[in-house]
């Protein structure tokens, strides 16, 4: 067996294992949830709140952004200069990064907004509405989160890195039955444990990726460079429009 193909077979692999710890998770994740919580008008206010990022994310994170970034990353690396390819991704990492930015500073301002055109019903119930949307500010932050691990796994994948994107899902799940469990009963309002261990779960996805991106000179490693050398960085840089 020749050893591209070796690669891939063990990438298949740990991809599907991944996946299919994720799925068995998740399973765990709904039972803890509703043992924990029950069905109430707190627990149907977090799945608003977490529906909200988690809809937008399917835009930035597989919608056109991916379809425009994953041909022109590998149109770039197929001409073998590194330089413009750590610009590149590097580049594109600080575009979608300040536009997320904006957006989820957007969300947080406009929270109570969002949960009118997401979930109209709500209005008529004004503690319902008012818990939904101090849960989506702390969820909200989840959409720059996970659009910017999509970027981080389409780049690791090019390398036939397919684990740890796949290993994502299981953080989230982790994180949301450990809050359910051991966070819920400290706080005074319970059900706002799931959308911290949301937001820590977009930080651990994108944390666990960072060693391997700056391993192959990612966006980390880049980002400096650009920052040394702006003029060079620049000059090698394609738009990620092209």
């Amino acid at each position: 067996m020749t050893a591209p193909r070796s690669s891939l077979l063990r990438g298949v692999a740990a991809f599907s294992s991944m996946t299919l710890l994720s799925r068995l998770l998740g399973l765990l994740r709904e039972t803890v949830i509703a043992a924990v919580f029950g069905a109430n008008a707190a627990t149907d206010a977090f799945w608003v709140a977490f529906r909200i990022p988690n809809f937008m994310r399917r835009l930035f994170a597989e919608g056109a952004f991916s379809l425009a970034f994953v041909p022109v990353f590998a149109e770039v690396r197929a001409r073998g200069d590194e330089a413009a390819l750590k610009a590149f991704v590097a580049r594109t990492a600080g575009t979608l990064g300040g536009v997320l930015l904006v957006v989820t500073a957007l969300g947080i301002w406009g929270a109570r907004a969002l949960v009118h055109v997401f979930a109209p019903g709500l209005a008529e119930d004004p503690a319902r509405l008012t818990l939904t949307a101090d849960l989506l500010r702390i969820t909200f932050p989840f959409l720059m989160l996970v659009s910017l691990t999509a970027l981080a796994a389409g780049v690791l994948n090019a390398y036939s890195k397919f684990a740890l994107a796949a290993f994502t899902p299981v953080i989230l799940n982790l994180c949301m039955i450990a809050a359910a469990l051991w966070l819920a009963p400290h706080l005074r309002i319970p059900i706002s444990a799931l959308a911290w261990a949301i937001l820590l779960a977009g930080v651990l996805q994108l944390a666990i990726q960072l060693p391997a991106l700056r391993k192959r000179g990612g966006a980390v490693v880049a980002a400096r460079g650009a920052r040394r050398r702006p003029g060079r960085a620049q000059d090698h840089a394609p738009d990620a429009a092209d």
